[in-house]
């Protein structure tokens, strides 16, 4: 089982002067679920080496067992230092592709061409696509089998627009999640803010917020088990 797991490479939150980029704990739970069941793990990012980190998850309150977990491991933490640039990354390779969040994705892999075609060309494959947080909107531009939009008609999760408005940020990002799920026609699902909620639709699995990560992780291996 090799699962392909591809970051951010954008490490600026818009006009702010502060870092931005991957979200640790979207990483470092899906890492663990995978690893733990045996997969075999690849990193991408667009640029390749080292994603940058949002170093709001590092803090005290955002670390957890995952986290303290994969910063302690030296496999993971080289893993992470040398991802393949994403253009290189072959996809039949791969038996599925988890994206974690944090902001980054909003300014790059949603506008990406590689990502995008990565993302159609493995769900017609049937092959299954997971992401949490932020990264359901990487899926901005994803086009359906039909041309249309790929959540048209599916049900669908994400960053809420009020944990975007708690942490700030609802005027600094190019777009809201939730906004973008709901306008491209997706059938926006949500649970309490800063709670686990993950959807599974078909072979495209969403989680709301970094509390969701592990489970979002899980639904995915659930959609391999049934493949097997």
């Amino acid at each position: 089982m090799k699962i392909l797991i591809v970051l951010t490479s954008h490490d600026r939150l818009g006009d702010t002067g502060k870092q931005t980029g991957f979200w640790l704990e979207e990483l470092a739970a899906p890492y663990y679920v995978f690893k733990d069941a045996g997969a075999e793990l690849t990193l991408a990012s667009p640029k390749g080496g080292q994603p940058p980190l949002d170093p709001s998850s590092r803090v005290a309150g955002a670390q957890t067992e995952a986290t303290r977990r994969f910063e302690a491991d030296a496999e993971a933490t080289a893993a992470l230092a040398a991802t393949r640039k994403l253009p290189e990354v072959r996809q039949e390779e791969y038996d599925a592709v988890f994206y974690p969040g944090g902001h980054g994705p909003l300014w790059d892999l949603s506008e990406d061409e590689t990502s995008i075609r990565l993302i159609e060309t493995v769900l017609a494959a049937g092959r299954p696509v997971g992401l949490v947080c932020h990264a359901p909107g990487v899926l901005r531009r994803v086009k359906g089998p039909d041309g249309g939009p790929l959540v048209r008609g599916r049900t669908v999760t994400g960053f809420t627009n009020t944990e975007e408005e708690a942490v700030g940020l609802t005027k600094v990002v190019p777009f809201l999640v939730e906004d973008m799920l709901k306008a491209n026609g997706g059938s926006y699902s949500r649970g309490p803010d800063w709670l686990s909620h993950v959807v599974t639709d078909g072979l495209l699995v969403t989680g709301q917020n970094p509390a969701s990560s592990a489970d979002a992780a899980k639904a995915l291996l659930a959609l391999l088990d049934r493949k097997a």
